[in-house]
């Protein structure tokens, strides 16, 4: 379904703004303040493009996405070392990221990347904001624009090394999308790579430490 460019540019507004209160507020809330950001963008997504309400995850989508997610996990491993080494303050501004996950129950959080977040995020940022920008601009253009829109939303939280991280995550799964990737198969890669590097296996060693005591 064709886009307008003023629903285009009013979801890219939306969605700054949504960011910009989600980093910017109480940090013992910021879980509930990117659930709701999560639940506006992909609900905007979802409303004003009924194909992307068709997406179904199928078996090849599964093992695309463990694959992708994998490959986007080993990317952010080297980067990890890159950036303490190469940045100064990078190290701290990992430490910084994963504190969030200390806020709420990992349990919870669990849940809420897998049902609302990361879903959210890939029918917003892809199915709806990458494809609009592909519609007016094409393919290569919707992708770099889509990146750096999704990239610029985290400069709000001050964190260089998460604006970063977000702008290499989302490059990535732009970049699958452009090719042809389903939406499904990014759906189940986003959410395995968020658990995996937030929750499961980080890339910090100060988390790995304080997960083993």
């Amino acid at each position: 379904m064709k886009k307008s460019k003023n629903l285009v540019v009013f979801g890219a507004a939306l969605a700054f703004g949504l960011f910009a209160l989600t980093f910017r507020g109480p940090r013992k809330r910021f879980w509930d303040r990117m659930t709701g950001t999560g639940l506006s963008l992909g609900s905007l997504a979802l409303v004003t493009q009924p194909e992307l309400r068709k997406t179904r995850i199928s078996i090849k989508d599964i093992l695309l996405g463990l694959g992708s997610a994998a490959g986007l996990y080993a990317i952010f491993h080297i980067g990890d070392h890159l950036t303490r080494l190469i940045i100064p303050n990078g190290g701290p501004q990992i430490d910084d990221i994963y504190k969030l996950k200390r806020i709420r129950p990992r349990e919870e959080l669990m849940t809420r990347l897998a049902l609302v977040i990361g879903p959210a995020e890939e029918f917003f940022w892809r199915g709806f904001l990458q494809d609009g920008l592909a519609q007016f601009f094409g393919r290569f253009w919707g992708w770099v624009l889509g990146t750096a829109a999704y990239g610029g939303a985290h400069v709000v939280s001050g964190n260089f090394t998460l604006v970063g991280a977000a702008t290499v995550a989302g490059g990535f799964w732009g970049g699958l999308y452009a090719l042809g990737f389903p939406l499904g198969a990014l759906i189940v890669s986003h959410i395995v790579w968020d658990n995996l590097i937030f929750l499961i296996a980080p890339t910090s060693k100060l988390e790995e430490e304080l997960h083993r005591g």
